[in-house]
Order: structure tokens, then C-alpha cells, then sequence
């Protein structure tokens, strides 16, 4: 009988076994280094996200119009563009001229072409911020008397409160030859020449600023009515006042040596007496 073959115990090892050894050298194997983290300061910041630009770059962009979420609306009114205030700068252009040429020319001989001309401005352009000369001669005269009240009511404010009753209206008096006859004073004699030019829609309107501005006077004659200081009736006395300074700008010539101050001076020796 022949002798069984001594098998070597490497020969007798199961091929079952060889997985386990792999498993038992890989494990053994050392580990592949980890790929290192891009630094956080490699990039900039999003500052919408917080994340650095090349996360904040896959983000969704913004929604639109009509989308169901929209973009925060930045709080408080739009800036005027360029173009909207240079419209408010060729308006107030227009208004300043036609009131010189309304007030030298008259409102019927002052053509829209001489106002555009006056303005730098093509000759349709006047319309395109007023309807009609019309409704341009009403502009000149309501912001004329809109800044009249304005600067009057600055002037009283600046009087100390133990202002007397005639200091009070000289201050009156000399304000209005100001806007009469000062630089600037096309506005208000504007009204005084072409008052039965406007609509009588347009006189009401008018009407209701001069009122508020010749409304003021009021108190200040009815303090010097009752000093015995007006001897006339406070609110006849406010129509023969007014009437008196208006005329001034027919007659008024400052080459003649006579200075505003001295005007005023000379209409309070006019309508009040000094007391004793």
C-alpha cells in the first residue's frame, strides 16, 4: 500500500481563507490621507449668504415679479432720477420767466415763444408742464403769493415776543414793499396787472392765498385800533393800506435816492399817528 502524501501546511491552506487574509492586510495597509478642507479664507465671503462666493454662486437667484416669494423692497421714497429733477428745475425756469415777461409785456402780448425763449427751451416745451399760457399765468401768481405768506410769516416770527403793534407792522409794510419791489418782485404785481386774465374758477383759487396772507395783518391794526394809535376801522384800513403800497410799483424809482427802510417809514407816518 502506498503512503499517503503528506500534504505542506501551506498547501493545505483552504483557498476559503484567502479573503480573510486579504481583509486581515488591508486592514494592516495604511489609510489613504484625507484630501485636505479648502481653507475657510481661500474665499470671499457672500454677503447676501454668509458662505464663501463659489457656495453663494449656486444659490437660487432672486424671485421675480408675480413669483411666490419676492425680493425685500428697500423701505422709504425712490431717489429722483436726473431727469425728474431737471423737469422740476425747467418748471420753476418757465414760471420765473413768464413772470418777467407777463409783468413787462403783458400776459396777452407774451407769447409762449418768448417764455420758452426766456427759458432756453424749444417753443413747445411749456406745454408739456402746463396745459395752457393760462394755467401758467395762474402758476406764476399762486406760487407768487404762496411765497409771500411764506417769507412773511418768517419775518414776524423773527420779532421778539414783546414786539409792539407798530413794530409789527413795519415789519408788515416793509415786507411787502420787498415782494413789491425788491429783487425777485415779478410775482405779485403779476397779479395786481392781470387779474381779470384768469378764469373765475382761477380768481377763487388766488383769492384764498391772498386772503391768508393779507389775513395776517389783522390782528396787528386791531392792536393798534384799540391804542387808539389807527383811528379808521381795522379792516377798512387794511383795504386803504394795501391799495396805497400796491400802487408803489407805478410810481416807485429807487434813483431817486429813496431807500426801502425810508419807504416804510414815510406809509407808517401815513396811516398811524405816534402816540403822545
Amino acid at each position: 500500500m502506498e503512503k499517503p502524501v503528506r500534504r505542506s501546511r501551506r498547501a493545505a491552506s483552504s483557498p476559503v481563507n484567502e479573503p480573510a487574509a486579504d481583509h486581515a492586510a488591508a486592514k494592516r495597509a495604511p489609510r489613504a490621507p484625507r484630501a485636505p478642507a479648502p481653507p475657510t479664507d481661500s474665499a470671499p465671503a457672500s454677503p447676501a449668504t454668509g458662505l464663501p462666493e463659489a457656495v453663494a454662486d449656486t444659490t437660487v437667484p432672486p424671485a421675480l415679479p408675480g413669483s411666490a416669494i419676492e425680493p425685500r423692497r428697500p423701505r422709504g421714497r425712490p431717489r429722483k432720477t436726473a431727469e425728474e429733477l431737471d423737469d422740476g428745475n425747467r418748471r420753476r425756469k418757465l414760471i420765473e420767466g413768464a413772470a418777467r415777461l407777463f409783468r413787462s409785456k403783458g400776459f396777452d402780448a407774451a407769447s409762449t415763444r418768448d417764455i420758452a425763449a426766456a427759458a432756453g427751451m424749444h417753443s413747445g416745451s411749456p406745454f408739456y408742464h402746463f396745459e395752457s399760457k393760462s394755467a401758467l399765468l395762474y402758476a406764476v401768481m399762486d406760487e407768487g403769493m404762496v411765497m409771500a405768506a411764506h417769507s412773511q410769516s418768517n419775518a414776524l416770527a423773527l420779532l421778539p415776543a414783546q414786539a409792539t403793534p407798530r413794530e409789527r407792522l413795519r415789519v408788515l409794510v416793509r415786507h411787502h414793499f420787498e415782494i413789491l419791489l425788491g429783487p425777485n418782485s415779478d410775482f405779485i404785481p403779476v397779479m395786481l396787472y392781470e387779474w381779470r386774465s384768469l378764469s373765475p374758477a382761477q380768481r377763487k383759487g388766488i383769492a384764498r392765498v391772498k386772503d391768508a396772507y393779507e389775513g395776517a395783518w389783522m390782528p396787528v391794526l386791531q392792536a393798534l385800533a384799540d391804542q387808539r394809535v389807527l383811528l379808521a376801522e381795522p379792516a377798512v384800513a387794511r383795504l386803504f393800506i394795501f391799495g396805497a403800497l400796491n400802487w408803489s410799483v407805478q410810481w416807485f424809482d429807487p434813483k431817486r435816492g429813496l431807500s426801502l427802510d425810508q419807504l416804510t417809514e414815510q406809509a407808517l407816518a401815513l396811516f398811524i399817528r405816534e402816540t403822545p
